[in-house]
């Protein structure tokens, strides 16, 4: 099952289920209320995600039940798509691909290199090992989950970065609120899976981070965090851990890859972040960037007006435009 979030014409917030070939959304709550009730669980994804398994068999008895009634979906091009989320309860993302963390702290010291000279003498060293803490534990930070957008959005480049940067990843939406989860357990945690855009402004972190705290506004910026297009039930998705990802720019792959590999998988990082926490029902997890997903990796950088599509198997592709302000 695909859930997504829309705006409709009366600038409502609505809640649907993806049918047809991706381009028809189920209107959950107006589907319930011809059925004979309003259903709570339909209010939000929040509320979906708060009623947990209760509230997606819901959703499927409703469409079996009502789907077949026109004026119930709306085309996908007569709506705003919004980001599934809009508002997480929480939202925290990764450092979980061996390559990319590799690969990232050398891009970011030819960033900011002096001079030719120095990026050259970068270049011929070997790729630094992976630090012994990305495999004793999850490495993850808590971001701002008030900024994110939805697919189609145009993203505002912030004024004090010159170097903008993609990144491509997925991600979790939780479900059944509680603490001290046991990895064994964690799938009934998982609501679905969805594609995410950890936008990064690579100046500003590269001034920021060392600080040993953050990252800040390298990544804090309105826009900054985006996911969509819809969230995927697991028994849509089989295995997570073997998903084609690519990342495209301005229809040129710039990245390719799969998501094996994961240091840590999403259901024993949800077992490491429930430890004496309660996780809440609604929140994003994201996996952090797949090994070459990101422009700091190959010293290439986004421009002015340049479309970026992410694309994860199973999933569908997140697509967003990037502008400078002037």
């Amino acid at each position: 099952m695909k859930l997504a979030t829309f705006e409709n014409a009366r600038k409502e917030q609505r809640i649907a289920l993806v049918h047809g070939a991706g381009n028809r959304l189920f209107d959950l709550a107006a589907a319930a209320g011809r059925a004979g009730g309003a259903n709570p669980a339909f209010v939000s994804m929040i509320a979906l995600a708060e009623a947990g398994r209760k509230g997606l068999d819901a959703a499927v008895d409703l469409f079996a039940r009502r789907g077949g009634e026109e004026d119930l979906s709306h085309a996908l091009a007569d709506v705003k798509l919004l980001a599934p989320l809009p508002e997480p309860r929480q939202m925290r993302d990764g450092m979980s691909f061996e390559e990319h963390i590799r690969r990232s702290g050398r891009g970011m010291r030819k960033l900011l290199a002096k001079d030719a000279a120095a990026v050259a003498a970068i270049e011929a060293e070997p790729v630094a090992p992976l630090a012994v803490v990305y495999r004793q534990m999850p490495i993850y930070y808590i971001t701002n989950r008030m900024i994110v957008r939805g697919p189609g959005a145009t993203i505002v480049w912030p004024r004090y970065s010159k170097v903008m940067d993609y990144e491509l990843e997925f991600g979790i939406v939780t479900m059944n609120t509680s603490a001290n989860i046991k990895a064994a357990n964690a799938g009934d945690h998982i609501l679905g899976y969805t594609i995410f855009n950890d936008f990064s402004a690579r100046d500003q972190q590269g001034r920021e981070m060392p600080g040993h705290l953050g990252p800040a506004k390298g990544k804090s910026f309105d826009g900054g965090n985006v996911i969509g297009p819809w969230i995927v039930t697991p028994d849509e998705i089989g295995d997570p851990y073997n998903l084609g990802m690519e990342a495209r720019v301005n229809g040129e792959t710039w990245s390719s890859n799969v998501s094996k590999g994961m240091l840590f998988s999403f259901e024993e990082i949800l077992a490491h972040m429930s430890q004496d926490e309660t996780v809440f029902a609604g929140e994003f997890m994201g996996s952090g960037t797949v090994g070459g997903g990101c422009g700091l990796e190959h010293g290439r950088f986004l421009s002015d007006g340049d479309t970026i599509e992410l694309e994860v198997e199973k999933i569908g592709v997140l697509r967003n435009k990037v502008v400078r302000q002037h």
